[in-house]
């Protein structure tokens, strides 16, 4: 399927989305995805065929069951930099975070998966890796014992060594948030702000777990 491309570089003016409840993809972040519905199986056929890229975005409702939901106005399209068939017909892929978008229009149903018109130029920033500051040290407080209260372990010194970028898209992506504020950490303007929210977030989780699970100092 041709799509063309934009004026903010090499990216589509068409794009296929995959609406999906509770999964963030950021800009230079990597989503692992197992595909096995005909229709999504038909999206990536489509995409592995153009320009390889698929937009990742939620449905506005997370309760919402019916095959078309309403979805959130922005999303963040991928490229496939990995993909498998396995021997029962699924597609094991993964997706590199390409840019956010914003849907314009969105366009009849193509093979049973849904398409938009995306407008990328609110979001020209990420097309290039961001330089910014963050307090690292109360980050790093506040996740150690946001991971105590989720019984979640990590590689403390990977994480110590890794560029602000790098962490801050990794955990937006694999933190067990609500699809809300998955959308929120989705939609914050650069990464300042993404750092700031983040650590909002954790701060009010762990208050609501208890006195005993706030960082220590």
């Amino acid at each position: 399927m041709a799509s063309g491309f934009s004026a903010t570089g090499r990216l589509p003016t068409e794009l296929p989305v995959f609406p999906l409840t509770g999964v963030l993809l950021l800009p230079r972040g990597r989503l692992p995805l197992n595909i096995f519905e005909r229709r999504y199986l038909a999206m990536f056929d489509d995409a592995l065929a153009g320009d390889r890229m698929v937009g990742m975005i939620q449905p506005f409702d997370p309760r919402a069951s019916d095959l078309s939901p309403a979805l959130f106005s922005v999303g963040c399209a991928g490229r496939i930099t990995s993909f498998n068939e396995t021997g029962d017909g699924r597609y094991i892929v993964a997706l590199d975070g390409v840019a956010r978008f914003k849907i314009t229009e969105e366009l009849p149903l193509h093979r049973g998966y849904r398409r938009i018109i995306p407008d990328w130029t609110p979001f020209a920033v990420d097309l290039n890796e961001e330089d910014c500051t963050i307090d690292r040290g109360r980050l790093i407080d506040l996740l150690q014992a946001y991971f105590r209260q989720q019984q979640l372990s990590a590689n403390w010194d990977a994480i110590g060594q890794a560029p602000d970028e790098r962490l801050l898209t990794s955990l937006a992506m694999i933190c067990p948030f609500e699809p809300s504020e998955k959308q929120a950490l989705l939609e914050a303007g650069c990464l300042s702000d993404r750092a700031r929210l983040m650590m909002s977030l954790l701060e009010i989780a762990i208050a609501a777990h208890g006195e005993d699970d706030r960082p220590r100092h």
